[in-house]
């Protein structure tokens, strides 16, 4: 420690850098830290000077980093989270709360999460949940989280990595569409296909009739579509991991058997920069166990999907 303190010209100026790094900018970094924006340039040019090196080009309407600049960036992250980390949990031990954040989507979080919160306060009561949500498709890296739900190829998951469950999918809608719609006598009407923008379509072919108007609801929110399902306003395809509570309680059925099993796992991942405390890893098991048991409850209920030698069979 005493031999960082010499390679720096300041103990500050690690804060100033990583402000200006992630800002892109001194003049956001100098209102982020209060101070004046000569006084944030200063600093990082006492910091470049003091290592030899440069850490930042000056470029229109900013800052960007130089490859010595990110190489330094990357490791403050890892360390100021570290850091972050060991704080919330000296704080956790004097509150007795700790915080756990997931990066999730607004779908699982309202058909999944929500309908169990009861139990899940029950098992975790000094747990303070945080929820990142995203309304479309989830992906990207895990940002200030501790734990984020992704789909992964088969072949690129990491040691880190947990699987949930693999990648299903089948068409559902609620029972009293299912009874007067899709299995309806003459099939009168044509089914309403519910889906996600941009989302690929092949699933509804079985549901669609020669020479009869296409009728499609669009949404961007996968939540939405789901919710439409739940009403009875047609059939939307539905992600297991999201729809396995109301398909267990009945709220959802199947449409048709097409179960479809992808190439793609559904985990739980967390991030690299960001040391995973225990409490995280029993809130990460707690959610595979849940989900394990939904799908045991639906193979019960339709065993011709055989979800459960699914599950079995998924490496």
């Amino acid at each position: 420690m005493s031999n960082l303190r010499r390679k720096l010209p300041s103990s500050s100026s690690l804060f100033v850098f990583e402000a200006a790094a992630r800002c892109g900018s001194f003049t956001r970094a100098a209102d982020e830290l209060c101070v004046s924006q000569p006084a944030v340039s200063r600093m990082l040019s006492r910091l470049e000077e003091h290592l030899g090196v440069q850490l930042f080009e000056r470029v229109r309407g900013g800052a960007r980093l130089t490859d010595s600049g990110s190489i330094l960036y990357r490791r403050v992250q890892e360390g100021f989270s570290t850091i972050e980390s060991a704080i919330s949990e000296i704080e956790a031990r004097a509150t007795g709360i700790e915080t756990v954040t997931l990066s999730v989507s607004t779908a699982f979080t309202t058909h999944w999460l929500m309908p169990r919160m009861r139990r899940f306060n029950e098992r975790f009561p000094t747990v303070d949940m945080r929820y990142q949500l995203m309304s479309g498709r989830i992906g990207g890296p895990l940002v200030d989280v501790d734990l984020g739900m992704r789909y992964l190829e088969s072949g690129s998951l990491k040691p880190a990595d947990s699987l949930v469950m693999p990648e299903i999918v089948l068409p559902v809608c609620n029972p009293q569409y299912l009874a007067d719609v899709v299995q309806g006598k003459g099939r009168k009407r044509v089914p309403a296909l519910i889906s996600m923008d941009n989302q690929d379509r092949s699933w509804a072919a079985a549901f669609e009739t020669a020479g009869r108007p296409d009728n499609t609801l669009v949404f961007s929110d996968y939540a939405v579509v789901v919710q439409a399902a739940l009403l009875g306003q047609g059939i939307a395809l539905g992600w297991l991991n999201v729809v396995s509570n109301s398909l267990c309680k009945g709220e959802l059925v199947p449409a048709t058997d097409a179960v479809r099993v992808t190439s793609r796992r559904c985990c739980l991942v967390v991030p690299g920069s960001r040391p995973v405390r225990p409490v995280v890893e029993q809130v990460r098991d707690w959610i595979i166990e849940e989900m394990h048991a939904d799908l045991l409850a639906i193979d019960a209920l339709y065993p011709h999907l055989s979800l459960a030698a699914v599950l079995k069979n998924t490496p």
